[in-house]
């Protein structure tokens, strides 16, 4: 074995030191083993540890998570400090203003090449202002070389303006086609107006939903809510409304004969068949029959709401008129307090006075869009945090994990 002596200066410059060896001497294998407590004063470059066959944590996810606020108004910026206080970093240092010739201006003030990037926004008063935002930022986060970029919306601007009315066109898939051309490769929304303007996007959508935090709300801020009714203030909305009932184990109710709005109304948006008979613009022998202009019907209340708690659950609150409508039915037909339940408090115009001086009791949402000023008008108004939901998502994403934990018993009516 002397003869392998010789061999341990050579075998320690090629860094084999600590490996098994096999030598033939005379015609015979022999094995010596080098000492393995031997280790390089310097770490071995990536891919010779690589050859090597070294351990590595297949947990920890390439690149870095960045998360940055893309609204320049400081109300804005509250949901985004909650988010990254709760995943455990802080908020990307950018600079989001105005020019005096009203130009947006973004300038990154740290680098996200090779980094999953996630760009919190929060739709303010100006919303034209804050979807220029989210674009520009997502533009210079792509030019930038980031790995990802994920936008979290939790309210979808221009949602509404999902379906063609008259000769308009449909804003929200023009809108989806901007964030994905300016470089969007995820989105994190919440209880989009309409489903179905996922499909407005090529890249993936996560729509999350704020129903279990209402739900909540409902059984522990609501004492006696076991004498409750869920109430939907339309037609449209009865889904919603039995899929919380369901839940809460509640009954229902359905107020029916309301103004119809600008929504359910002219649904294909060009007023056809023509409501005057014009013989002169099709064929003689053709007689188009003409609809029955419609009429509104008198209001009802498909449910008994007597001596109830009266829940009215939606997805947004804006114009308050028709839940005042709503929440003046059903103090005529006997319910003792009213509750509003929304996802996202728009309240735009009059809406906090307004809510301040009707039969409502109480006005939930939640932190979607920020609403202090609203509150101070209004106290009426509560807010419900779904922060955590959020930071989970974005949690979720980096590390490559499943979403299906966040849609637990979560149906398609939600």
């Amino acid at each position: 074995m002397s003869q392998v002596c010789w061999l341990l200066p050579i075998l320690w410059q090629l860094g084999l030191v600590g490996r098994e060896i096999t030598v033939t001497i005379n015609g015979i294998l022999c094995k010596e083993g080098l000492s393995s407590a031997w280790v390089p004063r310097e770490p071995l470059p990536e891919s010779v540890e690589a050859v090597t066959g070294k351990q590595l944590d297949m947990n920890a996810t390439k690149g870095g998570l960045i998360i940055f606020s893309a609204n320049s108004n400081p109300a804005s910026r509250e949901l985004g400090k909650r988010i990254s206080e709760r995943l455990g970093v802080e908020l990307g240092k950018v600079q989001v203003y105005q020019e005096p010739n009203r130009e947006t201006r973004v300038q990154i003030q740290e680098s996200v090449r090779g980094k999953d990037v996630f760009i919190i926004q929060t739709v303010s008063k100006d919303v034209n202002t804050t979807i220029m935002e989210l674009l520009i930022m997502v533009y210079a986060c792509r030019t930038s070389c980031a790995r990802n970029i994920i936008g979290v919306i939790p309210y979808f601007p221009y949602s509404k303006q999902c379906k063609m009315r008259k000769r308009g066109s449909i804003v929200s898939k023009l809108l989806a086609s901007m964030m994905c051309k300016a470089g969007l490769t995820h989105l994190i929304t919440m209880d989009l107006h309409q489903k179905e303007i996922q499909g407005f996007f090529n890249i993936p959508v996560d729509n999350l939903r704020a129903s279990p935090f209402l739900l909540q709300y409902i059984q522990e801020e609501i004492p006696d809510y076991r004498n409750a009714v869920i109430v939907a203030k339309s037609p449209s909305s009865a889904k919603r409304a039995q899929s919380f009932a369901e839940r809460l184990r509640l009954g229902i109710a359905v107020i029916h004969g309301e103004a119809q709005d600008a929504e359910s109304d002219l649904v294909d948006g060009r007023h056809s068949p023509p409501t005057v008979k014009n013989m002169g613009a099709i064929h003689p022998s053709l007689e188009i029959p003409l609809l029955i202009p419609k009429e509104k019907p008198p209001i009802t209340v498909v449910g008994d709401v007597g001596g109830r708690i009266a829940i009215i659950v939606d997805d947004i609150i804006d114009d308050v008129d028709s839940f005042l409508a709503a929440a003046e039915t059903l103090k005529e037909r006997g319910a003792y307090k009213i509750f509003v339940m929304a996802t996202h408090g728009i309240l735009s115009s009059d809406a906090p006075r307004l809510i301040e001086e009707s039969a409502i009791d109480e006005v939930v949402v939640t932190n979607t869009i920020p609403h202090e000023i609203q509150k101070l008008q209004c106290p009426k108004i509560k807010t419900v945090d779904i922060s955590m939901i959020l930071s989970e998502a974005i949690r979720r994403i980096h590390n490559g994990e499943s979403m299906s934990y966040l849609f637990r018993n979560i149906g398609l009516d939600d």
